[in-house]
């Protein structure tokens, strides 16, 4: 277990923001993390948990506590049966499922971060969902001071939702569990109409896995949503903000106003969400409300190759990202009746 004091944060994070942490320790065991944990809330010391700090937003002021990077390794596959410690690399351990022969993740390639952060977001992109795989999820209960396996249901998963994100500071992921599909090295069925397009098939037809893989890879590239140091496009946490839910009415009033400001003939994206729910896509009301890539002439910018991204251009700080997140709220808010909520993580900060 490594520990430093007054150490800087912005450095762990794909945004590359936020002051220093009073105390930041690495540990690589899950016995580790848990002597971490357990000593925080027994001293009262504020905790803050960082897997691959893709979806952190930390305040330039840092953080006044215990910063625990959780760096374990494991992976376990035993027939369709994978097992990740949560420190391990997701696009690493896609990879290897892929490798295997195992469908269920393939789309999921590309995501940065570590695998104990999956079932905290139900991370999902191109059609998959972690929720779909997830049998069970290993972790150490801050109120009982015990090691806990939830099932998926315990695990009360939605849209970019879980009871872990419910309730941030009672759990701590040490595993996850997933059981994938051997469907003779070919992919899930395809869901999602771009990567459909991309791929030539149809909605529901299976691809080899590698080209799935590798066709997402591309997609989430040309997007700016796949890490390179050189591409300040890639300094974010991806997409920024996360596609409303509206009920029947809020979606009526939201139509009225579409053809408002748009014209009679405009028609916004719209996908079922069950029990009468209709989603609609925060990229398009971030364009439609005049913020289109590239917008911005700080420091902070929306990325040049995705509405949905708000990026460092390399001199932001957390206050210049938090300004221009404010403004596309604002103007997403007055003119389309829609108050966007933020996906990453905001630490001692908020929109």
């Amino acid at each position: 277990m490594q520990e430093r004091h007054d150490a800087p944060l912005a450095p762990l994070t794909t945004f590359r923001l936020g002051g220093p942490a009073t105390r930041l320790v690495t540990a690589t065991t899950d016995a580790e993390v848990i002597e971490v944990v357990r000593e925080a809330d027994a001293t009262g010391t504020p905790l803050l948990v960082i897997g691959g700090g893709s979806n952190l937003v930390i305040g330039d002021k840092g953080f006044d506590g215990t910063a625990l990077v959780i760096a374990t390794k494991g992976f376990e596959l035993t027939g369709t049966h994978l097992e990740l410690a949560a420190g391990e690399v997701w696009t690493d351990a896609v990879a290897r499922t892929v490798r295997a022969g195992l469908a269920g993740i393939e789309c999921l390639a590309g995501i940065p971060g570590s695998a104990g952060a999956t079932p905290i977001q139900n991370v999902g992109a191109y059609g998959q969902e972690v929720s779909s795989t997830i049998t069970e999820v290993i972790a150490y209960d801050r109120h009982s001071g015990a090691t806990v396996t939830l099932t998926n249901d315990d695990c009360a998963f939605s849209y970019r939702h879980s009871r872990f994100k419910e309730d941030p500071a009672r759990y701590v992921v040490l595993r996850v569990r997933f059981d994938l599909e051997d469907a003779n090295g070919l992919s899930a069925p395809v869901k999602y109409a771009e990567t459909a397009r991309t791929l030539g098939v149809e909605p529901g037809d299976r691809v080899p896995l590698t080209q799935a893989r590798e066709t997402v890879l591309k997609l989430r590239a040309g997007k700016g949503m796949v890490l390179d140091p050189d591409d300040h496009d890639t300094w974010s946490a991806g997409s920024f903000f996360t596609n409303p839910i509206l009920t029947a009415a809020q979606f009526a009033e939201f139509h009225a106003r579409v053809k408002q400001h748009l014209g009679e003939d405009a028609v916004p994206p719209a996908y079922p969400a069950g029990d009468g729910h209709t989603k609609t896509s925060a990229a398009w009301l971030i364009d439609k409300a005049g913020f289109t890539k590239g917008y911005g002439t700080g420091p902070a910018r929306i990325s040049t190759k995705h509405t949905l991204a708000l990026t460092n251009r390399g001199a932001a700080t957390t206050e210049d990202l938090l300004a221009l997140a404010r403004e596309v709220v604002t103007g997403v808010r007055d003119t389309f009746g829609i108050t966007l909520v933020n996906e990453p993580v905001t630490v001692g900060v908020s929109l």
